[in-house]
């Protein structure tokens, strides 16, 4: 929030308030919080990936960022404190899988980024909802002085009312919708779907998601194309990030009897949070559940 004196201050999501003598007007930002940021209003001026991405950004996780106007600093344990701070950033924004640990930094470097600029936290795992997510990005925008859009709302409203049509539409069971990460030719990871902010509301919605029996793995189950193809998915959610591989390229036999039947909606499971990006995830879905009806 700003106080009187210009102040600015905010308390983010481990209790930890970030403070400044005027409010932040260069944000460096975790790609998937600078993404989200984006769409309330706020340009942040760099942004950095996890060990999951490499030189150059995920156009999967970049949203609607212009990546010619904001600056990819890197990825991943081989960042370094005066990497990061390249830019002059007077904030920094991560995210949290709980814990308060900040994703994507190794845990000294984000101990000695934090003793040089202030550093906002935003808990993006599964004990939160999507909604709460994407409330506290909005409550860090306006304090920053975004302009979220007015239409933005509505525009998800509108999104969550055609699923739910579509649903309807397409009978009491509705089809059977699987979603996956592809590892390779002989592995895949398929989502416990209880386990992600995005697909419990696409349950609440009435969206028939099938989860992989229980087992090893938190958020996934890891085994064998084979244990995909068993949950007979009509539509498959699959993973577009850089490091999963695409899934028209798989060939595996155990995944024969599902390739080119199911119909595949891209996921992203480190989504933006904002209303533009998940009406966009839901009509995506309410595409894939309408063809599925009428191929049925």
């Amino acid at each position: 929030m700003t106080d009187q004196q210009s102040a600015w201050r905010f308390t983010d999501d481990r209790g930890q308030s970030a403070a400044a003598a005027r409010r932040p007007s260069r944000v460096l930002a975790y790609v998937q919080a600078g993404a989200t940021l984006e769409d309330f209003g706020i340009r942040p001026e760099g942004i950095f990936g996890s060990g999951h991405d490499g030189p150059e950004p995920d156009r999967a996780k970049t949203g609607a960022l212009p990546l010619d106007a904001v600056d990819y600093r890197g990825a991943g344990d081989g960042l370094d404190v005066e990497t990061l701070l390249r830019g002059g950033p007077d904030l920094v924004v991560a995210v949290s899988y709980g814990h308060g640990q900040i994703y994507g930094l190794d845990p000294d470097t984000a101990k000695r980024l934090e003793e040089r600029v202030p550093v906002v936290v935003i808990d993006v795992g599964q004990a939160r909802t999507l909604d709460r997510v994407t409330d506290r990005f909005a409550e860090l925008a306006r304090s920053l002085g975004g302009t979220p859009d007015p239409a933005a709302g509505r525009t998800l409203e509108e999104a969550r009312a055609r699923l739910t049509r579509a649903l309807a539409a397409a009978g009491e069971e509705g089809p059977r919708v699987v979603a996956l990460s592809p590892a390779g030719q002989g592995e895949v990871h398929l989502a416990r779907p209880h386990m992600w902010p995005e697909l419990r509301v696409l349950a609440g919605l009435g969206v028939r998601l099938v989860a992989p029996g229980e087992g090893p793995g938190i958020n996934w189950s890891t085994g064998g194309w084979d244990r995909a193809a068993a949950l007979r998915p009509d539509i498959v959610l699959t993973d577009i990030r850089s490091n999963a591989v695409p899934l028209d390229g798989i060939e595996d036999p155990g995944w024969a009897p599902v390739r080119g039947g199911a119909h595949t909606v891209a996921w992203n499971p480190e989504p933006l949070c904002s209303p533009q990006a998940h009406a966009r995830f839901l009509r995506l879905v309410a595409d894939a559940v309408e063809e599925a009806a009428r191929t049925d």
